[in-house]
């Protein structure tokens, strides 16, 4: 341990990075232990952070990267439109072309004042819930335009100065298939802001603003620093790599998406140039997604033992100076940078994977021996609705399924897990069945299906689901034409697929569709295995 480490500025240094992260978890704890749906109390599908008053993201708690790195864009729109902000006031918004990822995701933004009124700090938490209407139950259906996705929310002031604004929650609430659990989901999030404040005046009470607002600054710069070195060490070049999603719809061409990583010294830039054009599906990424994706990457590399991260702490502070030396060029209208009226659903839970395998197979080419093989490559998403037929009451499920992790270079990936880009849990079998309308029937691993190699990639899921009642729903999933690409010779990963078993026979189904189930249906995924790694 050098000096450095133990000086007194050190140890503050260490003391408010945790004071602000344990916040954000805090904030965490009270929104999972609260919410009404099954996809955030036991999936924890949520993010919560802390930033400055000037929208700069100060801390985060361990949630979803697909949420963290997008927030940055939804606080700067929520203060641009809505500021300046006053105590007890709550901004909600869920606008992907404002800086949020999809429709279901819905962000809230509150501040947090001193004595005078001034913010002092700004709280965001971004929670993904389960309908939000749409074409189809759980609001992620096989569209062609943002209008078919779901409610559309800009950012509007959902709580003036701690009074709610009825005619917004009404609006909202008449146009979504499950208005309890969505009201019983906002109280969540209102909740978790409550608890932060909390800290954050207790924070403010015992150091001060100024001391407070010192110590943002010191982290942001300190976090930049850490950055740089692990850029530094990465070896000065021009890196591209190109892969594809599969084909939207039968006839389709595969999406390409390109990405040119260049390294000079401590600053790095990623340029999507090449990348085609946004399509007539729900595949397309907005540009906070891009960018979310981008900077979880260089987050691993400081995040991840290795040669490059030497002089971070074991637990180096997570904000924006961590993406001050990182440049990002996206072509405007691209596949990863949709405009409106673009369906954009799937951008952030299948394109955002994407993004992340061209970009580590472009640091793959300068960090050999450190970047692992491509992972499942998709969330797998599946969301049906309907009627319970014991309650009579509208029910809307919502689920990602994991599969194989890509292996490293020194060891195996690991088998059926959430990858990358998702942080989430499964949803418990017991939690499902007491919920929904449905019996899970089979719920193991998909032995043989990581890629082969000197280090074999993660296998992936078998998950079989019967109906007990009619429903709706949709599938949205990738990987299914092209498994996971391995490296140094490894084997790709096995491509997923999924079947509808129904009177005894199964009938595969398309990588994204509509469903019309019939009460004792069974839906069967088999999630895609990781890459493997070395001859």
């Amino acid at each position: 341990m050098n000096a450095s480490s133990t000086s007194p500025q050190a140890a503050d240094r260490s003391y408010f990075a945790n004071l602000f992260a344990g916040l954000a978890d805090e904030m965490g704890v009270s929104l999972g232990r609260t919410a009404y749906s099954p996809n955030i109390k036991e999936r924890r599908d949520y993010s919560c952070a802390v930033f400055d008053p000037d929208g700069r993201m100060i801390a985060q708690a361990a949630h979803i990267p697909v949420h963290l790195g997008a927030m940055p864009m939804s606080v700067r729109a929520a203060v641009d439109a809505c500021g300046p902000l006053r105590r007890g006031d709550v901004v909600m918004l869920n606008d992907p072309f404002q800086g949020g990822t999809h429709l279901p995701d819905i962000t809230l933004v509150s501040p947090v004042c001193d004595d005078t009124g001034a913010p002092q700090a700004l709280l965001a938490t971004r929670a993904h819930h389960a309908d939000v209407g749409g074409m189809t139950p759980g609001s992620l259906p096989n569209s062609t335009e943002i209008h078919q996705e779901g409610l559309r929310i800009p950012p509007v002031k959902f709580v003036d100065q701690g009074a709610i604004n009825q005619g917004i929650l009404s609006l909202l609430l008449a146009n979504v298939r499950t208005p309890a659990e969505r009201e019983g989901d906002l109280r969540a999030q209102r909740a978790a802001h409550a608890v932060g404040e909390a800290r954050m005046q207790e924070a403010l009470g015992r150091y001060g603003a100024d001391t407070l607002r010192y110590h943002m600054q010191d982290l942001l710069a300190y976090a930049k620093t850490l950055m740089e070195s692990v850029i530094r060490r990465i070896p000065d070049g021009a890196y591209s790599f190109e892969d594809s999603l599969d084909p939207p719809r039968p006839g389709d061409r595969p999406l390409v998406i390109r990405a040119a990583l260049a390294i000079r010294g401590k600053r790095a830039t990623v340029d999507f140039a090449g990348t085609d054009p946004a399509c007539a599906s729900s595949l397309n990424a907005v540009e906070a997604i891009t960018r979310s994706a981008v900077q979880y990457c260089f987050l691993c590399l400081l995040c991840t033992p290795s040669n490059l991260t030497v002089e971070a702490p074991p637990t180096p502070p997570l904000n924006d100076g961590c993406f001050a030396p990182i440049r990002i060029r996206i072509p405007a209208g691209s596949l990863v940078a949709a405009d409106w009226p673009h369906a954009v659903a799937g951008g952030n839970v299948e394109t955002s994977q994407r993004i992340v395998d061209v970009v580590f197979g472009a640091l793959a080419q300068a960090l050999p021996r450190i970047i692992p093989a491509a992972s499942q490559g998709t969330m797998n998403n599946l969301t049906l609705g309907g009627t319970h037929p014991h309650t009579h009451r509208p029910f809307a499920y919502y689920e990602t399924v994991g599969g194989g992790a890509g292996a490293l270079p020194d060891q195996h990936g690991v088998d059926a897990v959430q990858v990358h880009m998702t942080n989430t849990l499964n949803t418990p079998i017991e939690a499902l069945e007491f919920a929904y309308p449905m019996r899970v029937e089979s719920y193991r691993i998909r032995t043989g299906s990581g890629g082969k190699g000197t280090h074999r990639g993660g296998h992936g899921i078998v998950r079989s689901i019967r109906l007990l009642c009619d429903a709706e729903g949709a599938l949205l999933s990738q990987r299914r034409v092209q498994g996971p690409y391995g490296l140094q010779g490894g084997q790709a990963g096995a491509p997923g697929r999924h079947d509808l078993i129904r009177n005894g026979k199964a009938s595969p189904l398309p990588p994204s569709c509509t469903l019309h189930l019939r009460a004792g249906d069974l839906i069967r995924l088999q999630t895609p295995g990781g890459g493997g790694h070395g001859a």
